[in-house]
């Protein structure tokens, strides 16, 4: 055993003394395995991330969860655009009738979007708010998480009184240097003092709504602002959330009956509303991401395929170079085994640095596109050895010929050449 290591020891060092002696002969051979291992993980790395981070906002938002709306989420508009858009918007009406009569909900939510043009605190301004006005039901439904402060009190919802919750990047704009609960914003004239800010949500595929750019209010302070009923809205989102154990298809179908006697519609007349569900997205982006691993995989093929040529051929050449020295070797005993495993040992060594090399490429891209776009890229352990693995058999591959034909070299001829 001992023999056998020192020969795998010895076979590794003259592996890296060969590739250092031809540097960049060695760089140009590792180069197609590094950009197919570049080109697989990075892609299959990025959707990944993206699907991971799906899942993190129906962790969030919930599975159990549906959403009234005009429009369809699983269809393009298209040529019926008109006609969801001339559907009324969930309303008051709409949640009260759910909560007092749709036994399979546990619960629901109205939130209602308003236009806020400039939002104020002494001389620092902010544009392109999203304000909501929310029932109170809201926070438990979207599991709101605070940096600091607190939800509306149920006194604080009943009464309409002038209180606010700032998304975090609302926050940081006009609180640049000071913590923002117990002070007042002016928005829309009207003087409003922050509760809360929340947490720091970042960027996600399935962003409902905004919450970093969000001003959050009260569903009566909103009434007592603007008129809810007109067009001055941005529009309404009515969740409904599931009893436990009450399946989405249960409640789907009893929300429905409800909506439809509230809103006098005849048995021969079709909804005039929409329900969806978060999977929806799933499934209409689940297309997007499998294109993209069958992209990455055929890109990397090529790049690989391109690669093990590539090392093939430098082996080959490193055989006749070093032929003299194998038939010295053989010589004096070295047996075929030892021979096979030096050249295969170097190919080995030479995909695996290309491979790691791909993989470090691949780490900074992710922490640099995490950076850059605010969703969170990273490196499944999966891929790296995913990687290493395919590195490993290109490594066998490119070099298992080469090193065949240098073991079955015959001594004498060797020598002689």
């Amino acid at each position: 055993m001992k023999i056998y290591f020192n020969i795998l020891i010895g076979s590794i060092t003259q592996a890296f003394q060969q590739l250092a002696s031809n540097k960049m002969r060695s760089f140009l051979s590792l180069l197609g395995i590094l950009i197919g291992i570049l080109c697989i993980i990075l892609i299959l790395s990025a959707v990944d991330s993206l699907q991971a981070n799906i899942e993190q906002s129906f962790e969030k938002l919930g599975r159990d969860v549906l959403y009234v709306d005009r429009f369809p989420w699983n269809e393009d508009p298209g040529e019926n655009f008109w006609k969801y858009s001339k559907r009324p918007n969930p309303d008051f009406n709409d949640y009260k009738a759910i909560t007092t009569k749709v036994h399979s909900a546990e619960m629901a939510s109205l939130a209602v979007f308003m236009p806020t043009n400039v939002i104020k605190f002494r001389n620092n301004s902010i544009r392109g708010a999203y304000m909501a006005g929310v029932t109170f039901e809201f926070g438990e439904i979207f599991k709101l998480e605070f940096e600091s402060g607190r939800y509306f009190t149920n006194f604080e919802f009943e009464t309409g009184a002038d209180r606010a919750i700032l998304g975090y990047e609302i926050a940081t704009s006009l609180f640049p240097n000071t913590d923002p609960v117990g002070k007042y914003i002016n928005v829309r004239g009207r003087k409003l003092m922050v509760i809360g800010v929340l947490k720091k949500e970042g960027n996600s595929l399935v962003n409902v709504i905004p919450f970093d750019r969000a001003v959050i209010i009260s569903y009566n302070q909103a009434r007592k602002m603007i008129n809810i009923s007109s067009r001055t809205t941005w529009g309404t989102m009515l969740n409904v959330k599931a009893n436990p154990g009450v399946s989405l298809d249960d409640l789907r179908d009893e929300l429905t009956g409800v909506l439809r006697v509230h809103r006098h519609l005849k048995p021969i007349e079709g909804d005039d509303f929409s329900i969806n569900e978060l999977s929806t997205l799933t499934n209409l982006l689940a297309p997007i991401f499998k294109v993209l691993s069958m992209v990455a995989i055929i890109i990397g093929l090529f790049a690989i395929l391109v690669g093990i040529f590539s090392v093939a051929n430098i082996m080959f050449v490193s055989v006749k170079e070093r032929t003299n020295q194998i038939g010295v070797k053989k010589a004096l005993g070295a047996p075929r085994p030892v021979i096979l495993m030096e050249f295969l040992i170097e190919s080995i060594i030479l995909c695996l640095l290309g491979g790691a090399l791909g993989l470090i490429i691949v780490f900074g891209i992710t922490e640099l596109a995490t950076k850059l776009s605010g969703f969170h890229f990273y490196l499944p352990a999966k891929n790296i050895i995913l990687g290493v693995s395919m590195s490993l058999i290109i490594g066998i591959l490119s070099g298992i010929i080469p090193a065949w034909q240098a073991a079955r070299m015959d001594p004498v001829e060797a020598i002689r050449s």
